[in-house]
C-alpha cells in the first residue's frame, strides 16, 4: 500500500504546536511507563560491532547499515533494534528481578520495501527490558505487562487531550485489551492474509494483542516474521490499536518474554540459523549467563500519530520519502517534516 491521505483530513494542531505536543507526550508516556513497569532510563548505542551477534536480524533478510572505522580493524553496524543489547546491559547493571531499563532507539531500515502512512526508513522507538523470574515465563504475566503498557498510553492520551482541547475530537483509546492467539486468528479468518486478519479483528475490538508470532501456523506460514534469538515465539506478540483517522489497524509495539536456553536452541534450529550459536551473545545465553527478561519496542512516531490524530508518519518525524508520497501529501496540504 502506498501513502494516501483520507478525504477531508486536516491536522488538528499547527506545525509548531505538533512539535511541542510530541515533546510533551513523549515525556508523559516515558514517565508513566517507567512507573508502571519499574524501569530506569539508560543510554544506548547507535551502532554495535558487526561480529558481536548483538544486532537484531529482524526477519533475516534486512541489511543493516554498516561502516568501517578509521584507525580500527573493526566494522560497525547501525542497530536494527536493541533486543539483545538490553539483555546484556541488564547483566552489566546488576539489576534484580522486577527492575528494568528503557532507552531511545534510532534505526535505519534501508530495506523497508513499502513507504506508506505507517512505514519509514527511519525508526524511532522506546526500547525497554525487564528482568523476570522463571515463574514469570507464562502468558498470564505477559498479558499483565501488555495491560500496563496500554494503561500508560491511555493515561497519556487523557492528559494530552486536557492540555490540547483540539485533540478531544479523537475518540478515546480503548483501555480493555482483547487477547487472541495468532492460530486462533487464522482459524477465525481463514481466507484473509495476516494483515487483513489484523485489520478485521482490531476494527471490531479496538485494542488488541496478538500472541504467538514467529512459528509456522497450521497453514504452513507464520503470522509474521520474528528473529529466533530474542523473543520466545510462544510468549510474544504485537499490540495494535484501531486508528480512526486512517481507518485501519496500527501496530504500536512488538514485545515478548525473551528466549531462554531451551527455546533459543529450538528456534535457531527451526529457523535454520544454527551457525549463530558460535557468536559471543548466543554463547552467553546458551550457557545460562544472561538474566531471564521480558521486553520490547514501542514506536515513538506511531504513538505520536495515534495520540495527535495524524494521517502520515512524516508529520511527526523527519525522513526521506519517495516522489509519490511527497506528491500525495502536497496535494492534500499535508506538511512532511
Amino acid at each position: 500500500m502506498s501513502s494516501f491521505i483520507p478525504e477531508g483530513y486536516k491536522s488538528l494542531l499547527s506545525i509548531y504546536d505538533t512539535q511541542k505536543a510530541i515533546s510533551l507526550l513523549k515525556r508523559l508516556f516515558e514517565d508513566r511507563l517507567a512507573a508502571l513497569l519499574n524501569l530506569y532510563r539508560v543510554s544506548a548505542p547507535l551502532f554495535v560491532e558487526q561480529d558481536s551477534g548483538i544486532n537484531d536480524n529482524l526477519n533475516g533478510y534486512e541489511r543493516p547499515v554498516d561502516f568501517d572505522i578509521l584507525r580500527s580493524d573493526k566494522k560497525a553496524e547501525v542497530v536494527q533494534s536493541l533486543a539483545k543489547w538490553k539483555r546484556l546491559a541488564l547483566k552489566r547493571y546488576g539489576f534484580y528481578p522486577g527492575r528494568g531499563i528503557y532507552t531511545d532507539m534510532d534505526a535505519i531500515r534501508r530495506d523497508e520495501d513499502v513507504l506508506d502512512n505507517l512505514h519509514s526508513v527511519y525508526v524511532d522507538q522506546w526500547d525497554w527490558e525487564k528482568i523476570i523470574l522463571p515463574e514469570n515465563r507464562n502468558r498470564d504475566y505477559l498479558k499483565s505487562v501488555v495491560m500496563d503498557i496500554v494503561e500508560a498510553l491511555c493515561d497519556t492520551q487523557d492528559t494530552m487531550q486536557a492540555i490540547y482541547p483540539a485533540l478531544q475530537r479523537l475518540s478515546k483509546l480503548k483501555r480493555q485489551v482483547t487477547f487472541i492467539d495468532s492460530q486462533d486468528l487464522e482459524d477465525m479468518y481463514p481466507g484473509l492474509t495476516p494483515k487483513e486478519r489484523e485489520k478485521a479483528f482490531t476494527k471490531e475490538y479496538g485494542t488488541v494483542f496478538i500472541m504467538g508470532i514467529g512459528a509456522k501456523l497450521r497453514s504452513g506460514v507464520p503470522h509474521d516474521g520474528r528473529a529466533p534469538d530474542y523473543d520466545d515465539w510462544a510468549l510474544n506478540g504485537d499490540i495494535l490499536f484501531y486508528d480512526e483517522v486512517l481507518g485501519q489497524e496500527m501496530e504500536i509495539s512488538s514485545m515478548g518474554i525473551r528466549v531462554n536456553e531451551e527455546s533459543m536452541d529450538r528456534q535457531l534450529t527451526l529457523a535454520g540459523f544454527d551457525n549463530r550459536r558460535a557468536l559471543p551473545y548466543h554463547k552467553m545465553l546458551l550457557n545460562g549467563e544472561l538474566p531471564l527478561t521480558i521486553g520490547g519496542g514501542i514506536g515513538q512516531s506511531r504513538v505520536s500519530m495515534l495520540l495527535l490524530g495524524k494521517a502520515h508518519i512524516g508529520e511527526v518525524q523527519a525522513s526521506i520519502w519517495d516522489d509519490e508520497t511527497i506528491r500525495a501529501c502536497e496535494e492534500a496540504g499535508v506538511v512532511l517534516l
